[in-house]
């Protein structure tokens, strides 16, 4: 080599050089080097591909293309592949080599679509910096068919410049992306805090508004989406895709059955491998916006097994949907958990205010009304006992009816007592409708089908329904026996109550009948999702049936958000 070349060769390592060091946007770098590169070169064509693990490649800069390559906004780059791409693909393309012959000029003379303007050949050189690849350059001359080693060694040189440029560019990108998402993860945990602060918010009203807030908070992350475990699977119970929530079944979900549990199970997201990204976009019906990856991350609150919150990332690289993202998927998932565990530790916290109000108001009802009736019970039946005999008339009467009403007024708030402060839950709302029935003297026959945990806000709902029909039983049907059935089905608890008595003296509550007990009922069930039917004609019984939603997390209790 002598001196002039050696001389021109460090003056375009060092133009190039300096070009990269001011350059910080990717695309006007990649087009500004390759076309000082091919003035001080002398060479008369460029171009560069970017290419990502996926075997996709992106155009990303061109200097002086024939008119074979340039036809159809320069469709003939943008798509099939050629021999350079596929030796980097194959892994057999680590230094600058000649390449006999261009598969894409080729193909343009075979079809004769437009002038090669005399290329034929072309150097090919990786684009790499340390083990890590970033794509290709090629360049070319008309009628130049070989390098020499001294010309490969030059552009050599050139690509691993550009790939340290390349690799300081993306580590510039992912600390900016670092930054803007934890950024939107404060956001996105602020914005969940004031949704579910001091508004009372059940659990069950939380996961379409997480979704939600994900996808609206997140431009990055075009999908995101939360499945619960289910009879050994896993069902999509809320998802945003796009630009709004989508409440399609989620039936394909089988599919996704590794990426969900080993999302369940893994402390940390774990992400999707090509085929379960390809399986995701088939179960949540992703409508184009072309997934790069997807992270599924446990977010155990929600049920006794982790319920899963996969989250699908896009860019234009592979490189733009980086391991970033699980590390602000991981914080974005925690804000959920903390979230829901403060949820449920307010429902739980209303809950015991709740019940201990009960207790209160009914110690206070045994130790001064129920005692006052005691005492004037006790109190009746002495002075009946002095008016009976020769004295006995309107007066003895009259007291005998007094007992007998403070006999009654004493036994309805024994009753009250006990419905507000309800013991005997613990062994399942059959057994204490049975028992209470059995306090109220009917006889009680009972049968259960299913077995599973019910939520305690539904077990407490059924327990007030079943109270009120055995209520109306001995009030209104003339009969001392009914009949309890408890169904606990996949999808929905079912408390049926029935006697044989007289019937048709209930109406229903929209009647405006004044029966404000057979309202309550209506109201308990329907708060929960469910409803209530009273059916009941004369001579024929009365029957109450509830019917409570289950399996959802939308149903899920506040308490235990399990089912």
């Amino acid at each position: 080599m002598n001196n002039p070349t050696h001389m021109q060769e460090l003056i375009t390592l060092k133009t190039i050089a300096e070009t990269l060091n001011h350059s910080g946007t990717l695309q006007p770098m990649l087009q500004n080097v390759l076309e000082q590169l091919l003035d001080l070169t002398g060479l008369t064509t460029g171009w560069i591909f970017l290419m990502d693990t996926s075997h996709e490649y992106e155009f990303a800069a061109d200097r002086n293309l024939p008119p074979a390559l340039t036809y159809r906004d320069k469709q003939p780059m943008k798509c099939g592949n050629c021999w350079c791409v596929d030796r980097y693909h194959g892994g057999r393309l680590h230094n600058a080599v000649n390449i006999l012959n261009c598969k894409r000029l080729e193909d343009a003379e075979e079809q004769r679509t437009a002038d090669t303007g005399g290329i034929t050949h072309h150097a090919t050189v990786p684009l790499r910096s340390g083990e890590r690849s970033y794509g290709l350059m090629n360049v070319a001359s008309p009628g130049k068919n070989h390098f020499t080693d001294s010309e490969l060694a030059l552009l050599q040189s050139v690509a691993l410049q550009i790939g340290g440029a390349l690799e300081r560019i993306r580590l510039f990108e992912a600390e900016q992306r670092r930054a803007l998402l934890f950024s939107k993860a404060g956001e996105f945990g602020g914005a969940l805090a004031k949704m579910a602060s001091g508004t009372g918010t059940m659990l069950y009203l939380v996961a379409d508004r997480v979704t939600q807030l994900l996808g609206e908070t997140f431009a990055e992350w075009p999908l995101a989406a939360l499945f619960e475990p289910e009879e050994g699977g896993y069902t999509l119970r809320s998802l945003y895709v796009g630009t709004g929530l989508s409440h399609q079944a989620g039936s394909g979900t089988e599919r996704l059955r590794s990426l969900l549990t080993r999302g369940a199970a893994d402390s940390r997201p774990v992400r999707a491998s090509a085929a379960e990204l390809a399986e995701l976009r088939l179960a949540t019906g992703d409508n184009g916006t072309q997934l790069k990856a997807a992270f599924a991350a446990a977010v155990p609150s929600w049920c006794r097994q982790s319920a899963v919150l996969v989250v699908g990332c896009n860019g234009s690289r592979e490189e733009e949907a980086t391991q970033v993202d699980a590390v602000v998927i991981e914080a974005v998932a925690e804000h959920i958990t903390v979230t829901l565990e403060r949820v449920k530790l307010e429902e739980q916290q209303r809950l015991l205010t709740r019940l201990e109000e009960r207790n209160r108001l009914a110690r206070d009802l045994h130790d001064s009304v129920s005692q006052i009736l005691f005492s004037l019970s006790l109190t009746a039946k002495g002075v009946e006992a002095m008016l009976t005999g020769e004295n006995d008339g309107p007066a003895a009467a009259a007291v005998r009816d007094m007992r007998q009403l403070s006999q009654t007024a004493l036994q309805e708030m024994r009753s009250l007592i006990r419905q507000l402060r309800p013991a005997g839950l613990e062994a399942g709302v059959l057994s204490a409708l049975q028992e209470y029935g059995s306090m109220l003297g009917l006889r009680i026959q009972t049968e259960m089908e299913g077995v599973r945990q019910l939520p305690p806000a539904v077990e407490e709902a059924l327990w007030r329904i079943g109270q009120e029909a055995l209520n109306n039983v001995v009030k209104h049907a003339g009969t001392r026996a009914a009949d309890v059935r408890l169904s606990l089905l996949p999808d929905r608890t079912v408390l049926r109550i029935a006697d044989q008595g007289r019937g048709g003296v209930l109406k229903h509550p929209a009647s405006g009948g004044g029966h404000y007990g057979l309202a309550n009922m209506k109201h308990r069930a329907e708060s929960l999702g469910g409803s209530c039917t009273i059916t009941s004609s004369a001579g024929n019984g009365t029957v109450v049936e509830a019917t409570i939603p289950l399996g959802r997390l939308s149903d899920r209790d506040p308490m235990t958000g399990g089912a």
